[in-house]
């Protein structure tokens, strides 16, 4: 697995993204890297993360979702684009008490200016909690780039799933 490095850090003016930024300080500070076929990000919920009791909010599980997805495009596609649609299917609860959230995404589809992205939302034994399928209409490169998005790359470095999730689970405590 290798990190995707983010390409709007110190290079956008402006750049506060609620789901990638590192420096937004009320945002969800997602990293994500390139393993295969998947974009993955390894996620930890915060005491400010609940709905319920100890519940992860349904609609920050969107967000995450879809953010995972959105990076797909970004990386594998190498372009950006907007949501379009998005079909998210709860199946079970989410902890904010866990360690850890993984999620995985994969393009399914390509066809002109729409893609289609499968995302997954998993719980650190590996159960299925929620699903989506996102449809994203894609900007022409040029109309990208003309709108600030830089080129995704992989680091060098190769790194573990473990040393991604101990990473994240550091990296994202909360006070």
């Amino acid at each position: 697995m290798k990190r995707i490095i983010n390409p709007w850090l110190g290079n956008s003016a402006g750049y506060n993204c609620f789901g990638c930024n590192p420096g937004n300080p009320i945002g969800m500070r997602m990293d994500f890297f390139w393993d295969g076929q998947d974009v993955v990000s390894v996620w930890r919920a915060g005491a400010n993360h609940v709905s319920w009791t100890d519940t992860l909010h349904g609609g920050l599980q969107a967000t995450l979702l879809d953010e995972i997805c959105g990076w797909v495009v970004f990386f594998q596609l190498q372009t950006s684009g907007v949501t379009a649609k998005m079909e998210t299917r709860y199946r079970k609860p989410v902890s904010t008490r866990w360690p850890y959230i993984l999620l995985r995404a994969r393009l399914e589809q390509q066809r002109r200016t729409l893609a289609t992205v499968k995302g997954e939302l998993l719980s650190p034994d590996g159960t299925l909690c929620a699903g989506c399928d996102c449809t994203y209409f894609l900007f022409p490169p040029e109309k990208a780039l003309e709108m600030g998005y830089k080129p995704a790359i992989l680091d060098a470095d190769e790194v573990s799933l473990q040393e991604t999730i101990r990473e994240a689970v550091y990296r994202n405590l909360r006070p």
